[in-house]
């Protein structure tokens, strides 16, 4: 059990990374899965474009969800506020709701809407405290709460979900790898202890080892590394039973979505417990007691006890620790059940080079937003062959970044303008070539 435990615990602080020491930069280590060519037919579906800004103040609302009404097909806004939609033309009168925590909902029409940029204004909830009856209780007993009641708050049903996978890797500014895939993932009941399930169905990779010197930054576990962090599905990843003895609880202000009261519970480790834990913050929706996100942060003070649940293997002539580890993760509900919904995972590692002048930084962000899904159906059970495997590594590979509508009418996370600006960069490249 204790090393269960320690390994989902490293898959949880982000990923596996592995420095491999390689000799050429055409060192390939295949996927296990050979990604489907070909786009579905761009005339059966149409495409909005557009960014979510607060009225007030302009500024863009990273990660809000958007959700088509009537349907399980949804999407995230991404740091930036942008967000590209896709909608099957049989739909009529497509609407779209929006939601972010501290904001009222926004339902609107997509039919007369500009399809290019549509600019998007949510209005803020008012900021309230606690209620006296949740103030007089213990904090740490909501936490325990929410965790008793996640059978009754989550789906106790298989579901099969679409889902668009992206990581990134920068060396210092500079993207050296970019992975994306669409997977399907057959999600196992909340209460269950069978491991969820992944198949890649497409996908492109382009990583440009020539600018990685002699030292391959490589990330393990692909999508499993999001799946890892549904923490109501996986609580033994923080907050156990006897995890929760290792944080301190405590109320912050609470906030409103969707008309409904949104405790938000600060969390950070005890001052006593030098090991590598955990700090942020928990939104639990007050009506239900389920967790709607957990924002939080990798504490790495120690820096040698933290670059140990990272590092696979390292060069001999370097020390790499880490120099930050922030993760999010979302639900959204649906019909009175809660699912997982969009998780985020940002790391950065600094390579200090033993008789080097400079230090390499290395930056990752492994994100997934499920776009759709439904029940899960036998017929659609996927062979063994054809699962992805946790030590899968998807960034070996170049494939489909020269066809600007790979993607086709799949959902997928509007990339930020400097991802974008690496595409543009790659498909200049296979061109010249």
């Amino acid at each position: 059990m204790k090393t269960k435990n320690r390994i989902l615990d490293n898959l949880l602080s982000g990923c596996f990374v592995v420095l491999l020491l390689i000799s050429t930069p055409s060192f390939v280590f295949a996927t296990t899965n050979t990604p489907v060519s070909g786009n579905r037919n761009q005339d059966n579906y149409s495409e909005y474009k557009g960014i979510i800004v607060d009225r007030k103040s302009n500024v863009p609302l990273a990660f809000a969800s958007l959700t088509v009404v009537g349907t399980n097909i949804s999407s995230v806004s991404n740091s930036e506020g942008e967000f590209i939609l896709k909608i099957d033309k049989a739909i009529s009168d497509p609407k779209v709701s929006i939601s972010f925590i501290g904001y009222k909902n926004k339902v609107i029409s997509l039919t007369f809407i500009n399809p290019d940029k549509q600019r998007i204004e949510m209005e803020p909830s008012a900021v309230e405290l606690p209620e006296i009856n949740v103030i007089s209780k213990d904090a740490e007993a909501l936490i325990m709460a929410v965790l008793e009641k996640k059978g009754e708050n989550y789906s106790a049903e298989r579901n099969l979900m679409t889902a668009f996978y992206r990581e990134t890797i920068k060396k210092n500014r500079t993207y050296v790898s970019l992975s994306e895939a669409v997977v399907e993932i057959y999600k196992q009941p909340i209460n269950s202890y069978k491991s969820d399930i992944a198949e890649l169905y497409k996908a492109r990779k382009k990583a440009d080892y020539s600018k990685l010197d002699t030292v391959s930054f490589k990330l393990m576990g692909g999508p499993f590394n999001s799946l890892y962090l549904d923490i109501m599905k996986n609580p033994e990843m923080i907050f156990t039973e006897n995890m929760i003895a290792n944080y301190e609880f405590s109320f912050d202000r609470s906030t409103r979505m969707d008309n409904r009261l949104i405790y938000i519970l600060d969390f950070r480790q005890r001052q006593l417990n030098t090991d590598p834990l955990y700090y942020g913050k928990l939104y639990i929706d007050a009506q239900n007691l389920a967790l709607k996100s957990a924002i939080f942060k990798l504490n790495i003070v120690n820096k040698e006890l933290a670059s140990r649940m990272f590092i696979l293997k390292k060069p001999f002539n370097a020390n790499v620790y880490p120099i930050d580890a922030s993760y999010r993760i979302d639900y959204l509900e649906k019909d009175g059940k809660w699912f997982y919904n969009y998780s985020r995972i940002e790391l950065g590692l600094k390579m200090n080079w033993k008789k080097k002048l400079f230090n390499t930084n290395y930056h990752t962000t492994i994100e997934m937003a499920v776009t759709d899904w439904e029940k899960y159906s036998e017929k659609k059970e996927i062979d063994k062959n054809d699962r992805l495997k946790p030590s899968v590594i998807i960034s070996d590979e170049s494939f489909g970044f020269s066809n600007p509508q790979f993607w086709g009418e799949y959902n997928v996370i509007e990339p930020e303008k400097s991802i974008e600006t690496a595409i543009k960069k790659i498909q200049k490249q296979l061109e010249k070539r």
